[in-house]
């Protein structure tokens, strides 16, 4: 194997008869490698995208969520709250009670999805308000048994865009439309409550940070007209990933009634489709390792007619047709392994460099402010594969023919 490979790495280097061959083995090495390290960068934006949005939904929403079969509403909460808070694999629980409205000032105006809460509460299943600018959550407390009420209007914390949406500022005031409207003597009217921003968050995730506003829970009951009731009672667990067999077992202590729902269920099709893309993109980028490996192909058919003569002096001197044919599939595989090690480090040089200078992206299209890289191992050992594979089948022919040349027929002009 020593003197095929010896043969295979002088015939590489050697000035060619014909220039044609040099150029082309060299746009084989350059296909190769610009193959290799597209497949890296996109696996590297896939892989990122996945983790990024994974990690913001579990980290900014409830793991699992309890709500009443049919839509009316957790009544006697507390009990089954404390209850509920001592299945296995649950954390922490949290009460709330949402509601679409609309968030107007002037005459700005934006949908949004409010969530009544008990801040501490909401601080152990979901680190939205981890990101909201200073005292936010300290006005969102709930006022203590027995004290006179509040003067002034009551809180409310929205997320950065949407604040941006409807031009409210740290203090000023927003309308709340509620559905649920108030019976008037000329019909039902949208009920409209004002409240006072104390505080916005950004998590960098689109759609909380545009769609999302936080009351204290009481508020929100009254906002609501729904006197000590909850919509939905949230649960963080040890292992997101369980989260589906955890729900199971949370539906069957609450009892008849109850139904629910966890974040594997509410983004499936999102993570399928990102699924779909990152091998669509495995298979449209492998196309050109495909026209590389062609590359080759013309390359060693070329070189084969040009070393014809050696090939004949080479069998006349008693090398066999079997080494013949491993000094061309060896010389491929060199042309190979040269083009895709080039790509692998260029691939993950370019995916560091674009972790690293964070390149912005339009969160309305995207979900996410910046572009994720999430380079890995795994990915470069199944690219050098494929890549070498390819390769190899390439060499195939050219390696026969050359295995196949008659010494005599060669020699005989010579």
């Amino acid at each position: 194997m020593r003197f095929e490979l010896g043969v295979a790495a002088r015939y590489l280097k050697a000035k060619r008869r014909q220039a044609v061959v040099g150029i082309v083995t060299v746009i084989s090495i350059t296909g190769v490698a610009a193959g290799v390290a597209a497949l890296i960068i996109a696996l590297a934006i896939t892989n990122g995208m996945r983790r990024d949005l994974q990690d913001k939904l579990v980290d900014s929403s409830a793991h699992i969520q309890l709500m009443q079969a049919d839509k009316m509403g957790i009544k006697d909460w507390r009990p089954l709250l404390a209850r509920l808070q001592k299945v296995p694999h649950v954390v922490a629980a949290s009460p709330g009670l949402w509601e679409q409205v609309l968030v107007a000032r002037g005459a700005r105006d934006g949908g949004a999805l409010v969530l009544g809460i008990l801040p501490d509460d909401e601080g152990r299943v979901s680190h939205i308000l981890d990101h909201a600018t200073p005292g936010a959550i300290a006005a969102l407390q709930p006022v203590a048994p027995g004290a006179p009420p509040e003067a002034g209007l009551p809180p409310i914390v929205l997320g950065n865009d949407l604040a941006d949406t409807v031009g409210a500022a740290m203090g000023d005031s927003v309308a709340l439309v509620s559905p649920q409207g108030e019976m008037t003597p000329v019909g039902e009217f949208p009920k409209t409550v004002k409240f006072k921003l104390v505080g916005t968050y950004h998590t960098g995730f689109y759609q909380y940070d545009s769609q999302m506003g936080f009351l204290r829970l009481a508020d929100a009951q009254h906002l609501f007209d729904e006197p000590d009731l909850l919509s939905v009672i949230g649960f963080r667990v040890d292992d997101p990933n369980k989260a589906p067999e955890i729900a199971k077992a949370i539906e069957q202590a609450a009892g008849p009634g109850y139904m629910t729902t966890n974040w594997t269920e509410d983004n499936q099709e999102l993570f399928k489709a990102l699924r779909l893309e990152q091998i669509v993109t495995f298979i449209v980028i492998g196309l050109i390792v495909m026209v590389a490996a062609l590359n080759i192909l013309i390359a060693l058919t070329m070189m084969v007619m040009e070393k014809t003569r050696d090939i004949a002096v080479m069998m006349s001197f008693g090398v066999t047709p079997g080494q013949i044919r491993r000094i061309f599939l060896l010389q491929g595989l060199l042309i190979s392994v040269i083009g895709t090690a080039i790509g692998l480090v260029v691939g993950y040089v370019a995916s560091w460099a674009g972790g690293y200078y964070h390149i912005p992206l339009s969160p309305g299209v995207y979900s996410i402010d910046t572009l994720p890289f999430a380079p890995r191992l795994i990915d470069g050992v199944i690219v050098s594969a494929v890549s070498i594979g390819i390769s190899l089948l390439a060499t195939l022919y050219p390696a026969w023919a050359a295995a196949s040349v008659l010494p005599a027929e060669a020699l005989r002009y010579e």
